[in-house]
């Protein structure tokens, strides 16, 4: 049996050093960090309440939609918490573990984000392409399988990344220059060859992009393919807006994730508070706006959420004349006690 020699009693913690060269800046940082990470949440748990709530929402479309609500969730909460924690409270100490297990949900989650692109891809393509069969094609049961597979493939890509970094030996320096663990600014702490490390996270993220943009743009040529035979304008326009959102999501994802990946790999040019700055927006600002993208786009779920808002905002008017009157009471039958005293 191999044995993993993880030799981590130096160190026994990491140091997260947040971002080098803005550790003067720290503070203020983090408010639009804390910012995006509050937008983030209240999106994404709005569409969860509102497809939840509404049975009329309980579609194939939908249901892809709140794995990336909650794929969102996760990968925002995997980064932020720890990252304010370093700016507002220079809690900087991460324990091995704590590292091991932020990292594997990181690209998890990541890769895990790319595989649901694809499945909701799929179900545009069957949705346009082949209408009539869509709700025997698409299953309630074959859209959880699907996200399942999603998961179930994000696991066996990230886990032996994990698996390379515990055969590694680590000698002194424990300080990563990030706000977040990750394989490569791990793997450059050990004093040992890291070169099968930089070849597997390299590999990973031209495979998994690589293999998911190709499946994408097979989905949407035939997509475009499938529309341009449409005669009328209106189905035609009707189409193409159903596919909007979704393009506008892959793009930010996909476009945000090869800039990062490639400057912190080849742009030794470019300044390191850059690098770590272009590493986070990864993972902030895609769950931030594919809410707010969906709630636009999204015709049937943006008029859902503006009938749950109505009511709230209802709810909370007659609330407001209801307890009016009681604290004005209040406020004044106090006041003669008060003079009197």
């Amino acid at each position: 049996m191999t044995t993993f020699n993880l030799t981590l009693s130096e160190p026994s913690a990491f140091i997260l050093m947040g971002i080098p060269g803005l550790e003067a800046a720290h503070i203020w940082i983090g408010i639009p960090f804390c910012a995006c990470y509050v937008i983030s949440l209240l999106g994404n748990f709005t569409v969860l309440f509102i497809v939840g709530k509404e049975e009329t929402l309980h579609k194939p479309m939908y249901l892809l939609l709140c794995m990336l609500a909650l794929t969102d969730i996760g990968m925002s909460t995997s980064i932020i918490p720890k990252a304010l924690c370093i700016f507002w409270f220079n809690m900087k100490g991460i324990t091995v573990g704590g590292c091991l297990t932020q990292m594997f949900f990181v690209h998890m989650l990541s890769i895990m984000y790319s595989a649901i692109l694809v499945a909701m891809a799929f179900d545009r393509y069957i949705a346009i392409c082949n209408p009539l069969r869509y709700t025997t094609i698409l299953t309630h049961a074959r859209t959880s399988n699907l996200g399942l597979v999603c998961l179930t493939r994000a696991v066996l890509f990230t886990f032996p990344g994990i698996l390379l970094l515990v055969r590694l030996q680590f000698c002194g320096n424990h300080i990563i220059p990030n706000t977040f663990c990750d394989h490569v600014a791990v793997a450059k702490l050990s004093c040992g060859d890291i070169t099968v490390n930089k070849a597997y996270g390299l590999v990973i993220a031209l495979v998994v992009i690589g293999l998911d943009l190709m499946l994408n743009a097979l989905s949407y040529g035939l997509i475009l393919r499938a529309v341009l035979k449409i005669s009328s304008k209106k189905s035609h326009q009707k189409a193409l807006n159903t596919c909007t959102a979704h393009l506008c999501v892959m793009l930010l994802f996909y476009s945000s994730g090869l800039f990062s990946s490639f400057t912190y790999r080849f742009g030794q040019g470019i300044a390191p508070h850059v690098h770590i700055l272009l590493a986070n927006l990864y993972f902030i600002i895609p769950p931030m706006l594919n809410p707010i993208i969906y709630g636009v786009k999204t015709k049937e779920l943006r008029d859902k959420v503006r009938t749950h808002l109505q009511k709230v905002i209802t709810c909370g008017h007659q609330f407001y004349t209801f307890v009016t009157p009681f604290f004005l009471a209040g406020l004044l039958g106090s006041r003669p006690h008060s003079q009197g005293g």
